[in-house]
This record gives structure tokens, C-alpha cells and sequence, in this order.
């Protein structure tokens, strides 16, 4: 069985992700909000850069040794077998728009594999986290998954459907899931407190999902690539209640005639 987390790095990680938080909110809907674009065409604001720069300075005040990797900033290299994943503001496009929607995300992982994650919504003041073998818990108390079992009135959220191939849309239509936009962290944490039935993101990048991989665990849920293959850093991501998961899995990639 591997080692339990630390709870002192669950508390650290959550006190981050809150004082982050905090800071994003002084540029939420502000006049003096710039949006710059980066290489990829993505939005970017000095509350994304800002905010990375802040977890930065805490985690290196706490543990200077540890390696960080964050979306904005890059990454440096520690000495200890432990990496921390940053994204600072998860949902920069919802963000910039003013819909109180976004996230701030915190990962740790260390020899055993991932370690701590938080999802922090600081508009609504919802933050999930966990931390591997101590549970997952929902503003301070325990939370899991739904243990609904079918598809009728079940949920289906996503962060947009920019990315989704047109027959997989189809598919997800015609079945009886609800499907639903509230997407980013913020779809993930639906899931993990029981109000969403399944997260999908057929394109991502690590740092969207990080925390995720210790979240939905311990929360009881299962998380994979669209596809079911169990792989962390892959391209795309379904997180669900558990029950769910081959079901919508075989649904989406069209293996399921009878859904």
C-alpha cells in the first residue's frame, strides 16, 4: 500500500491555493485587467502570472528544494523527488469574461506517485482537496462521488465543446446523459462532491488535471484518457463517479450500442 500523504502538505497546499485565490480576485472583473495572448493563441493576464509567482515564492519558502512545474512560468529542477504542479488560474477564458467559474490548481506528487491535489473556486468560495490516503474533503468536511448507477438524470459536464469530435457529440446527445457546461476545475470538483456524474475534456494539458489524480480517487471516482487507458499525463481526460465510467467511456468512443 503506498504511503499516506502528509497532512501538513495538505494544509500547506490549501493555504496556497486560498492566498492565490485571494490575489486573482483583486483583478476578477476589473478595468485594469490586460489580456495578452500567448503562442498558442490561449489568453493570459498579469492575475495568471501574478498568482503563479505568489505559489511560487510559498512553496520555495517552505520546501526550496522541491521541483516546481507551473503553466505560465515553466519549471525547475529539485532535489528531493518531489514536484509540484501549478495552474494558477484554471479557466482563463471564463475568467477574463467575468463569470465566476474559474479555479486555481495545486498538485504534489512525490516517489509514490501523486500526492495532494487542490481545486480552489474563489468567486464561491469552494475549494476541494485531498491528499493520497487521507480523503477527500469539500470546504473542511468529507465528500464523495455520486453513487448514481445510470444514465437517466445523470450529468455530463465538460469545459466546451470546441474539442469534441462530432460523432462523440452525437453519441453523448443521443444517450440520456444531461449534458452541461460548467467546465474547467470547476466540472472536476462537481464531480468529486457528488453534483456531476462525469467530467470530459477531450483535449488538456497536465496542469489542467493534476490535482485531479489524487481528487477523484480518494473521492471514490475513477479518472482515465477519454479512451480508458490510465495514463496521468495523457491528452484528454474523463473523470465520473466510478459507476459510471466504462459505460460513458464505451459511449463516447462509440462501443456501446445498447446506451
Amino acid at each position: 500500500m503506498p504511503t499516506p500523504a502528509s497532512q501538513a502538505d495538505l494544509d500547506l497546499a490549501i493555504d496556497i491555493i486560498k492566498q492565490a485565490g485571494r490575489y486573482t480576485l483583486d483583478f476578477f472583473r476589473s478595468e485594469e485587467l490586460e489580456i495578452l495572448h500567448k503562442s498558442d493563441g490561449s489568453r493570459v493576464t498579469q492575475a495568471d502570472r501574478g498568482a503563479e509567482h505568489l505559489i511560487r515564492d510559498l512553496i520555495h519558502a517552505a520546501h526550496p528544494e522541491d521541483a516546481v512545474l507551473g503553466e505560465e512560468h515553466g519549471s525547475v529542477d529539485g532535489t528531493t523527488g518531489r514536484r509540484w504542479v501549478i495552474d494558477p488560474i484554471d479557466g482563463t477564458h471564463a475568467f477574463t469574461h467575468g463569470v465566476g467559474l474559474y479555479s486555481n490548481l495545486l498538485y504534489l506528487e512525490d516517489d509514490e506517485g501523486p500526492a495532494i491535489g487542490v481545486i480552489y473556486v474563489p468567486v464561491l468560495d469552494e475549494i476541494v482537496a485531498a491528499g493520497r490516503g487521507l480523503g477527500c474533503f469539500f470546504n473542511g468536511e468529507p465528500c464523495r462521488v455520486s453513487d448514481h448507477a445510470t444514465f437517466e438524470a445523470a450529468v455530463l459536464t465538460t469545459s466546451g465543446f470546441d474539442y469534441w469530435d462530432e460523432d462523440m457529440l452525437v453519441r453523448a446527445r443521443n444517450s440520456e446523459l444531461k449534458l452541461r457546461t460548467w467546465g474547467d476545475g470547476y466540472g472536476y470538483l462537481l464531480v468529486a462532491t457528488g453534483r456531476a456524474h462525469a467530467m470530459v475534456d477531450p483535449v488538456i494539458n497536465f496542469w489542467d488535471i493534476a490535482p485531479c489524480q489524487v481528487i477523484i480517487p480518494e473521492a471514490g471516482g475513477r479518472i482515465t484518457m477519454l479512451d480508458g487507458t490510465d495514463d496521468p499525463h495523457g491528452e484528454s481526460c474523463i473523470a465520473t463517479n466510478g459507476v459510471l465510467h466504462d459505460a460513458i467511456v464505451e459511449t463516447l468512443n462509440g462501443r456501446r450500442a445498447d446506451a
